[in-house]
């Protein structure tokens, strides 16, 4: 009897399995391997288009998202810089100024600026704090969003904005309470006060990432899973693919993970100084949050899958040796 070949319990001998070869063997690994590569490389891009599609498409999904953002306090500065620069721009003090020599106006006119400016913005401050400012938050990124999803779905160059005008109205209301601010409620525009999301310039070249997104999160996720299961079908050793499957996932999605706070860093770096950095990060960080969650998950879910399938047949040996140890000390 061959010292080879393992004996049955019954005395039959078999012979030792082997994975078979041949350049036919080679070739449907070799593709296993490519397949799985590419499966590992496709599923975070879909996770990604997924959420970009959600983002672009689903207003209530996009609320949800920002209304958080209402009680940040960088964004809530930005927002009362932004409303009160739009109110200081209608105010002239050209009248007030007439009864005061013209050497001493500029000095006069700094002051008066000043002082109107601190009034305005503790007002303005006040409805942003206030109770009912979340409700009117959400409703002026509703209609930002609809916009944005009419303008990408169309053809045209329209920019798109953030139209504070609500917060204004409240502005008005917060100032005709108070005695001081009658003579400056004249002054308040009613056309509101507007932030540029998307310049009208950029809309075709956004209109063109969006139809590659829209396209990308229908085929990129099945794509993915076919990939990775026609590689294991056609991997030879199926639990040493099963273990590459699970690190490459894990792999990718770590490098897009990275590619993420690389993005951000450069974005942020490269907004004009007007616009407040910690504002646009904790806008960043709350339109991310789902995806990067997702990436962590998919690390997760990719280093288990690889640490079971490595650890599977093992663990599963010594416990059958462990039950049947037991069983025979039970037995004597």
């Amino acid at each position: 009897m061959s010292a080879s070949a393992p004996a049955r319990p019954g005395g039959r001998v078999t012979a030792g399995r082997r994975p078979p070869h041949g350049p036919r063997w080679r070739v449907r690994g070799l593709a296993g391997g490519v397949l799985l590569l590419v499966g590992a490389l496709l599923l975070p891009l879909g996770l990604a288009a997924l959420w970009a599609r959600a983002e672009l498409t689903e207003t209530d999904r996009y609320v949800a998202a920002v209304a958080p953002l209402a009680g940040n306090t960088a964004v809530q500065q930005a927002v009362v810089d932004d409303v009160t620069d739009g109110v200081m721009a209608h105010i002239r003090l050209d009248g007030l100024l007439k009864a005061v020599p013209r050497a001493e106006r500029p000095a006069v006119r700094r002051h008066f600026t000043r002082g109107i400016r601190q009034f305005v913005a503790k007002q303005v401050r006040q409805v942003v704090t206030g109770r009912g400012f979340p409700a009117v938050w959400n409703g002026v990124h509703r209609t930002a969003h609809r916009t944005l999803d009419g303008r990408l779905a169309a053809s045209g160059r329209s920019a798109v904005t953030l139209d504070l005008t609500p917060v204004v109205e409240r502005v008005r209301r917060q100032l005709s309470h108070n005695g001081m601010g009658l003579d400056l409620l004249r002054r308040v525009p009613r056309a509101g006060v507007e932030v540029v999301l998307l310049k009208a310039p950029d809309v075709p070249r956004i209109r063109t990432v969006y139809e590659v997104v829209r396209t990308g999160a229908l085929l990129l996720p099945p794509a993915a899973a076919v990939c990775l299961t026609g590689g294991l079908l056609l991997a030879r050793r199926r639990r040493r693919a099963l273990i590459w499957a699970g690190l490459g996932c894990a792999a990718a999605a770590g490098l897009l993970a990275a590619a993420l706070a690389l993005a951000r860093s450069r974005t942020l770096d490269a907004l004009p100084a007007m616009v407040s950095r910690p504002a646009a990060g904790a806008y960043a960080d709350a339109l991310t949050g789902p995806l990067r969650t997702g990436v962590w998950l998919l690390i997760g879910a990719g280093t288990l899958t690889a640490a079971l399938a490595a650890a599977g047949p093992p663990a599963v040996r010594a416990l059958r040796a462990r039950r049947l140890a037991a069983r025979t000390g039970s037995g004597r």
